[in-house]
C-alpha cells in the first residue's frame, strides 16, 4: 500500500507539528523559564516543549531531536521533519531509493533496509524479467509466456534465423526456440516420396518417412495409413485395386491370386499358368498337389496315379 506524507515546519509562536511519538511545541517566553537541560533563561528566545518539557533549540537538537534514517543526523528544530511507522527523515532526505526523486506529497513503498521507493521504480522492481534482454516486463508491454519463462513479444526470437516468433508458432528444443520454416529445414524427416519436410504426422515404412497423404494406393489414391496393402515394383495398391489390376488370377478357380489376404499365402506356378495352392489339385481325385509330383495331360492337371486310370 502506497502512502502520503506532509511536511511539517517548526515555526515560531505555538504551531504543533503533525501529532506522533514525541510531538513537541515551539514558542517563546515573555516571562522567566528556564531551559530543563542547560538551565539557560529561555526569555525572549526560540524554544522548544517536548513530553511537558522545556529546553532550548540547541540542546533539542543534541538531545532530543530524532534522527533522519537516511543520513543519520539529527532532525533539528529548524528542520521539517517526516514520519512513517516509527521512523523519521529530513524532508531533503525523503527520495526514491532507484531514482532519487522527491517524495514529499508523492506516493510510497517502504521496502527492505527501510528504503523508500517511489510507485514508479516499485512496479518496475517488481515486474518479471524478460528471458530475452533481462529487461523488467511492465504494465502494457506485449509479451510471450512458455513454461514460466516470459518475453518481450519482440524478444522472442527463432534461435536460428534470429527472426521475431512474437505469437506465432514455434517448436522448442532444448532451451532453443525455433520458427517452423527453420525446424523444418533443420530437424524434420523429409518424405521418401515428395522429399518435403513432415512437421507433423507421417508414418514409416521399411524405414522411410512418408506424408500420411503421399502413402497412397497407385490406382485409387486413397490413402493407406493404417490399412492392408501390398507392394508391387515400388508400387502400392490396397487390397481391392491389387485384386481388379495387379493380382494374376487362379486357373482354378478362376478369382485373383492375393497372396497375404486371404487363404492361402502360396501360390503354385506352371508354364503360363498359377494356382492358389489350395485350388492345384488333381482333376479327377482332387487331391491337393501342391509339393507333390503331377502329370500334365491334355491342359488338366493329375496326380501321379490318376492318369493310368484314365
Amino acid at each position: 500500500m502506497m502512502k502520503y506524507l506532509m511536511p511539517s515546519s517548526l515555526q515560531r509562536g505555538q504551531d504543533l507539528l503533525p501529532p506522533g511519538p514525541g510531538s513537541y511545541t515551539v514558542g517563546t517566553m515573555s516571562e522567566r523559564f528556564d531551559c530543563y537541560y542547560c538551565r539557560d533563561p529561555l526569555h525572549g528566545k526560540k524554544y522548544v516543549q517536548k513530553e511537558g518539557r522545556h529546553c532550548c533549540v540547541k540542546c533539542f537538537d543534541k538531545i532530543c531531536a530524532n534522527t533522519c534514517i537516511e543520513c543519520k543526523k539529527p532532525i533539528g528544530a529548524d528542520s521539517k521533519e517526516l514520519h512513517f511507522k516509527n521512523r523519521y527523515w529530513h524532508d531533503t532526505c525523503f527520495k526514491c531509493f532507484k531514482c532519487y526523486t522527491s517524495l514529499v506529497n508523492e506516493p510510497f513503498m517502504l521496502r527492505e533496509n527501510n528504503k523508500v521507493w517511489c510507485s514508479n521504480c516499485t512496479a518496475t522492481e517488481d515486474a518479471p524479467r524478460c528471458k530475452g534482454c533481462f529487461k523488467p516486463i511492465i504494465a502494457g508491454d506485449q509479451n510471450v509466456e512458455y513454461k514460466k519463462m516470459v518475453w518481450h513479444k519482440d524478444c522472442f526470437t527463432c534461435s536460428q534465423c534470429k527472426q521475431v516468433i512474437g505469437s506465432g508458432s514455434f517448436f522448442p528444443k532444448g532451451d532453443d526456440f525455433y520458427c517452423v520454416s527453420c525446424h523444418e529445414h533443420k530437424f524434420a524427416k523429409t518424405c521418401a516420396k515428395c522429399k518435403n519436410p513432415i512437421t507433423s504426422g507421417g508414418l514409416t515404412y521399411q524405414e522411410q518417412p512418408w506424408h500420411s497423404e503421399c502413402f497412397i494406393c497407385s490406382n485409387c489414391k486413397k490413402q493407406l495409413g493404417g490399412k492392408r496393402f501390398t507392394a508391387v515394383e515400388d508400387q502400392f495398391y490396397c487390397v481391392e485395386c491389387y485384386k481388379e489390376c495387379v493380382a494374376k488370377k487362379c486357373a482354378g478357380c478362376k478369382n485373383p491370386i492375393t497372396a497375404g489376404f486371404g487363404r492361402g499365402t502360396s501360390v503354385v506356378n506352371y508354364e503360363d499358368e498359377s494356382w492358389h495352392d489350395y485350388c492345384f489339385k488333381c482333376t479327377k481325385c482332387a487331391r491337393g498337389l501342391a509339393n507333390k509330383r503331377f502329370v500334365c495331360h491334355n491342359g488338366k492337371i493329375y496326380c501321379a496315379e490318376c492318369p493310368k486310370r484314365l
